[in-house]
C-alpha cells in the first residue's frame, strides 16, 4: 500500500467516526418518556428508566430536547432529566461542552396549543408514598380531557397552578391527564406523585 493510499484510508476512517465520537454519554435522572419526536406530542416509544445511560447524538438548538439512543433505537428525550459526567461530577447535558446542536427535520406532528409549562422537579421531593391500585384502576376507568403543557411529564414535576385536578374519591391524591398521559398528583403542592404508563 503507498503512502497516499494511507492518508486517503487516515482521511475515510476519520469521516465514518465522526459522528460516533459526537455522541455524549448521558444518564436519566427520572423514568424518561422515550419519544418518536421532540416533543410531547410524539408518540412515546417507550422509557428510559432512571439511572439507565443513553447516548446523545445532540440537541436542538433551543436545549429543551435530545435526540437519543437507547436500547439501538434513536428517539428523543426531554434535556432537564438527562446528565452528563464532566470531571467526574454530573452536568445538565445542556450545559457539557461536548453536546452537538441537532435539527429536527422529519415531518412535524402538529404542537398542541399549550397552557403553561411542567416545572422540573426532583422525585426525591415527592412526599406522598406508594399509590394503590383502586387509585390507579379509578384513574384508568375516569378519563378526563388532556391539558397541554410544555416540558415533560416526571415523578417530581410540579404543574402549573392554573391546572385543573380532579379528586380520587377516597384517597389523598389527584390526577389529569397531561400531554395524553395521566398523572397522579399531591394536590397540596401540584407535584407528581406517579407517571401512568
Amino acid at each position: 500500500m503507498t503512502t497516499k493510499s494511507y492518508i486517503l484510508a487516515a482521511a475515510t476512517l476519520g469521516v465514518l467516526a465522526t459522528p460516533l465520537a459526537a455522541q455524549t454519554a448521558a444518564t436519566a435522572t427520572t423514568d424518561l418518556n422515550f419519544r418518536a419526536g421532540p416533543g410531547p406530542q410524539y408518540a412515546t416509544q417507550g422509557i428510559i428508566p432512571s439511572g439507565e445511560s443513553v447516548d446523545v447524538a445532540g440537541c436542538l438548538e433551543d436545549g429543551a430536547w435530545c435526540e437519543v439512543i437507547h436500547d439501538g433505537m434513536s428517539g428523543w428525550a426531554y434535556s432537564t432529566y438527562l446528565t452528563t459526567p464532566v470531571e467526574e461530577q454530573p452536568m445538565a447535558i445542556t450545559e457539557a461542552p461536548t453536546v452537538e446542536t441537532v435539527i429536527y427535520e422529519a415531518d412535524a406532528v402538529p404542537a398542541e396549543e399549550t397552557v403553561g409549562t411542567i416545572t422540573a422537579g426532583d422525585p426525591a421531593a415527592v412526599s406522598v408514598g406508594t399509590v394503590d391500585e383502586t387509585t390507579v384502576t379509578y384513574v384508568r376507568e375516569n378519563p378526563v380531557d388532556p391539558v397541554w403543557l410544555d416540558g415533560e411529564v416526571a415523578v417530581g414535576a410540579t404543574l402549573p397552578e392554573s391546572v385543573e385536578i380532579y379528586r380520587v374519591p377516597d384517597a389523598d391524591v389527584s390526577y389529569v391527564v397531561v400531554n395524553q398521559q395521566p398523572v397522579i398528583v399531591d394536590p397540596a403542592t401540584g407535584r407528581i406523585v406517579q407517571v401512568l404508563r
